[in-house]
């Protein structure tokens, strides 16, 4: 093991991309099976000293091999080989996949065989579908659909992740790549060829494709958010007066003791975080501190973190304790809860919230009113059109239909992943969208303002550049600089 690991460090080739990679795909630990795939033009003859024969196996069909140690000959496992000649093969070139059994020992033997043949190196992470993306096997949106889905965590994440690998994303960014080099290439006819060669009308057609093109970039920009939000989760505040139950609500929904319960006020100082799966989606609940009048420095700090964490909220759940209105008086609670939440603290904490923020109010400690208080409550509030719960975190009445809206909500947020054009998932994508819609409306402006010579010759320019940025979306066009940071998210051994 040694040997491997000093061949890991120092013998690496200076073009990796060039070289025969191996690596565990399987991931690590004992399991019952063990995956480690081997690419690059050195693989055939791996697989040879391998399993001692110069016959490969059948190309895409398990074979049943003995595996062997080529340096003393010892027999290392018995296991099946798949062979898939390049450029039919994920990474486009040739690779090998070796089935063992997942027994650290056995690993550890595989491991090392394949590190004393000569021209083979452990592969880094991404390695392999860095390989598939430099043959053309991927594009970058495909690689980041493929990255999501190897780290979704829930159905819709699953689904949304799956989509975009299937190039669904990729497509629609071709799409609109070709309607601009179609006008770049009208432009340029139109500036190099006399008008007698170039059909009249054309610089009109280019500019309703454009302003179609620009309108469709522009409706792609406007999502709220949602692919990123769906990729990355929504993050959902917790807030309210203390000791109202902000804490005990964490712990039902996360079904564990996430936050330190206690009847003594003010108990939450910090914020407490957890990921929870929400109807599919997922969702980072934030507990808070209390949000109320102190003079105490390090809960005025918790109440400050607390009104940071509102102001960055995509939902936030504005909780009171329902016992405190011994009758049917909620005007004080419909006025504007956020703005209540946001005047009732001192002048060091308080934070200006953005009133389109969605909320939705949970009166918590039902089981300490009547039954009839608690119904002429939710009809007070049905009849003033604010969605609110009622709920007891003690006993848990109103949980179920709690959580039933709550995964409504996220669904509004969020969307539905596999219903219409796909979602953008990266802040990268949504970057370079912008530079191209930009370069569309200077464009258009030009068109509207009307063409000189040499006007027309910026306005194809402004054409390329729109066409560009789509290009580094996908990872046609100049894409180096980031191609570190796509793949190194990767494990290794994909």
């Amino acid at each position: 093991m040694v040997r491997f690991c000093i061949r890991s460090c120092s013998d690496r080739p200076s073009d990796l991309y060039r070289s025969t990679v191996f690596a565990v795909s399987s991931g690590h630990g004992v399991s019952g099976v063990a995956v480690i795939r081997v690419t690059g033009p050195e693989t055939s003859e791996a697989v040879k000293l391998m399993t001692k024969s110069d016959n490969l196996p059948k190309p895409r069909y398990a074979s049943l091999r003995k595996i062997y140690q080529p340096s003393t000959g010892d027999l290392v496992d018995k296991g099946l080989i798949l062979w898939f000649p390049g450029p039919n093969s994920f990474t486009g070139e040739d690779l090998a996949e070796f089935q063992v059994h997942g027994g650290s020992a056995v690993v550890e033997g595989i491991l090392t065989s394949l590190s004393e043949i000569d021209g083979l190196y452990p592969a880094m992470a991404g390695d392999f579908t860095r390989r598939a993306f430099e043959n053309e096997k991927l594009d970058l949106t495909e690689v980041e659909g493929l990255a999501d889905l190897i780290h979704a965590q829930t159905e819709a994440q699953r689904k949304q992740a799956l989509r975009q690998m299937d190039g669904h994303l990729s497509q629609l960014y071709k799409i609109w790549s070709k309607t601009l080099l179609k006008s770049v290439a009208d432009i340029e006819a139109t500036i190099d060829f006399s008008e007698d060669v170039i059909e009249d009308g054309i610089l009109t057609n280019v500019k309703n494709s454009v302003n179609k093109l620009a309108k469709e970039v522009r409706n792609h920009l406007e999502d709220g958010r949602r692919g990123e939000k769906l990729r990355s989760g929504v993050n959902v505040v917790i807030a309210g007066p203390p000791n109202v139950g902000k804490s005990s609500l964490l712990n039902l929904l996360c079904q564990r003791p996430a936050a330190i319960v206690s009847p003594l006020e003010g108990t939450t100082r910090d914020v407490v975080e957890t990921a929870v799966n929400i109807g599919g989606y997922p969702v980072l609940f934030s507990d808070t501190a209390g949000i109320r009048q102190s003079i105490d420095p390090v809960e005025k700090e918790g109440i400050k973190r607390a009104k940071s964490k509102i102001s960055a909220a995509d939902f936030v759940l504005i909780v009171h304790d329902l016992s405190k209105y011994k009758h049917v008086d909620i005007d004080g609670l419909l006025e504007s809860p956020l703005r209540m939440l946001n005047t009732n603290v001192d002048e060091s904490t308080s934070a200006d919230f953005d009133e389109n923020i969605e909320y939705l109010m949970i009166l918590n400690k039902a089981d300490l009113i009547t039954n009839n208080l608690a119904v002429q409550m939710k009809e007070a509030f049905n009849t003033k059109g604010v969605n609110a719960c009622i709920i007891s975190c003690e006993t848990g009445d109103g949980i179920e239909d709690f959580i039933n809206i709550l995964s409504q909500k996220m669904k509004d947020i969020c969307g539905d992943p596999v219903v219409g054009n796909p979602s953008i998932t990266q802040a990268r994508h949504r970057f370079h969208l912008r530079e191209a819609l930009n370069s569309l409306e200077i464009y258009l402006r030009m068109a509207h303002d009307g063409f000189e010579d040499h006007d027309l010759v910026l306005g194809a320019e402004e054409l390329r550049i729109a066409l560009r940025e789509l290009g580094r979306i996908t990872g046609n066009i100049g894409t180096e600089d980031i191609l570190d940071v796509i793949f190194r998210d990767f494990c290794i051994g994909k």
